[in-house]
């Protein structure tokens, strides 16, 4: 099929693959910052135009149909192209390097450090945006990205940074209130935070001999930062994720109980797509957070 260059509206084409990418309207939405009804209306509108459908639509959820999905692939690549190709051109004095983290990951680790990248990179300005999980290149919207996972992501080039462990944190005023938490038995009368699912505290719990420990008290939180603050505020015990919070142990914000840590089989890794660091100013961004994960991890 052949679509004259007026059926290219590249405003509609835009929500279209941001649409695509994150198998959601609402998404979508937030990203372009616009409505979920917009999105939703240019896509329609696009559906009518070709003759074809490009969504599934169901209740809760969508799904791309296999044309959707063929002009998924070569608009993420067509757009990936145009901002390689504009950088390229660009005759400004200081670089831009997107970058998606996590929030544990971007407010315990990379958070800290971004007025020393300045220091030392002040030609360089780092755009920091919030990550989301990634599966392959298409859900790739910054140069680079820092994600959690087993290393096996699709056409993209993946570097571990770090392993990390668990081991639970509890604030030291809920420790002196609390009663005894000498073993991990004890667990069983105090408040329990979950991260997103129980699976983690199950693991740990087993690890530390205690696989059947049913606490009293359990609340599950999907944010990461929003159970550090709620262990920090002496609402419960949760696992803390280290070494990124060696410092609030060192420094008596948090208390660390037991020497039971528990390493998990994902690592944090950094992304970039193929052939990225061929671009001086991501390879500069690139090999300096590999040293400093490195330098942390040698400590």
């Amino acid at each position: 099929m052949t679509i004259p260059t007026r059926r290219l509206p590249l405003t509609a084409l835009r929500t279209f693959e941001a649409a695509a990418r994150h198998l959601s309207f609402k998404k979508a939405a937030e990203e372009l910052f616009v409505s979920a009804t917009t999105v939703s209306n240019q896509i329609r509108q696009l559906e009518k135009d070709w003759g074809c459908k490009l969504f599934h639509r169901h209740t809760r959820a969508v799904d791309l149909t296999d044309a959707g999905r063929s002009l998924a692939k070569v608009l993420s690549r067509a757009f990936d192209d145009i901002r390689t190709e504009v950088d390229l051109h660009s005759n400004a004095s200081r670089k831009t390097v997107t970058i998606a983290v996590g929030p544990i990951f971007g407010s315990r680790w990379l958070g800290p450090r971004l007025s020393k990248f300045a220091r030392e990179h002040p030609k360089i300005e780092l755009v920091v945006h919030h990550g989301g999980r990634i599966t392959s290149a298409a859900q790739m919207t910054t140069a680079i990205a820092v994600d959690w996972g087993m290393g096996d992501w699709k056409q993209l080039e993946a570097t571990k940074l770090m392993d990390v462990f668990y081991s639970p944190i509890v604030s030291p005023q809920l420790l002196e209130q609390g009663g005894v938490l000498s073993q991990p038995s004890d667990l069983v009368n105090w408040p329990i935070i979950h991260q997103h699912d129980r699976s983690e505290w199950r693991n740990w719990l087993a690890q530390a001999g205690c696989p059947n420990l049913q606490p009293e008290s359990e609340v599950v939180i999907v944010d990461s930062n929003m159970v550090q603050r709620a262990v920090k505020d002496g609402q419960g015990v949760a696992l803390g994720v280290f070494p990124l919070m060696e410092g609030d142990v060192e420094k008596g914000q948090l208390a660390k109980p037991f020497a039971i840590d528990l390493a998990p089989s994902r690592a944090f890794y950094l992304l970039t797509r193929n052939e990225a660091r061929e671009r001086k100013e991501l390879r500069i961004v690139c090999e300096w957070i590999e040293a400093q994960a490195s330098e942390l991890m040698q400590s």
